[in-house]
């Protein structure tokens, strides 16, 4: 995959993440989507389509409501998002730090939560039980997801990205941390 990618450019938007994160295992409206993000009902439905146009995202079901039709959809499981393997990997995480951003911001006071920052060298098992039992809990996560603000819910925030670091060649430098002035 390139940078010019259709189906990576369309995950590298932080509404669309987010969109693909709330459609996960609950059908949503464009007029759903638009309460929940705060944006208008067009921009949900023009982010919807859009999702849409390269399978991130698929017609769950049509209802009626109100005299019309609403058109509800669901996030395509399986999509690229759970395993970066191509260069446009710098896109994704600007997107997931613009998410991570404001949910950070909107994070409720008091609560507990789990924060961790690491750059760490393990045995290869290490990091293969690691990956695996780390996707597995994510996707138990994404199962037990309920529409947003269902009664009995609790809302969270949860961004994850981890990934074996490549080794320099010989002779390139190490990145050392920029000292701040």
């Amino acid at each position: 995959m390139t940078a010019t990618d259709p189906l990576l450019r369309a995950l590298a938007h932080p509404v669309r993440l987010r969109i693909v994160s709330l459609v996960w295992n609950v059908p949503l409206s464009a007029a759903e989507l638009s309460r929940e993000l705060g944006i208008s009902h067009a921009l949900a439905s023009q982010h919807l389509r859009r999702l849409d146009a390269v399978g991130l995202v698929e017609l769950a079901e049509v209802r009626a409501n109100r005299g019309g039709r609403e058109r509800r959809y669901r996030a395509v499981h399986g999509s690229p998002l759970s395993d970066q393997r191509y260069e446009g990997v710098r896109l994704i995480a600007e997107a997931m730090a613009h998410n991570l951003r404001d949910r950070a911001g909107r994070r409720q006071p008091g609560a507990e939560g789990v924060t961790s920052d690491a750059e760490l060298w393990v045995a290869p098992e290490v990091w293969t039980d690691f990956r695996q039992r780390l996707a597995a809990l994510f996707g138990e996560l994404h199962d037990a997801a309920r529409a947003p603000h269902a009664p009995g819910t609790v809302g969270i925030g949860a961004t994850v990205m981890v990934f074996p670091l490549a080794e320099p060649a010989p002779g390139e430098p190490h990145d050392e941390p920029q000292e701040r002035t």
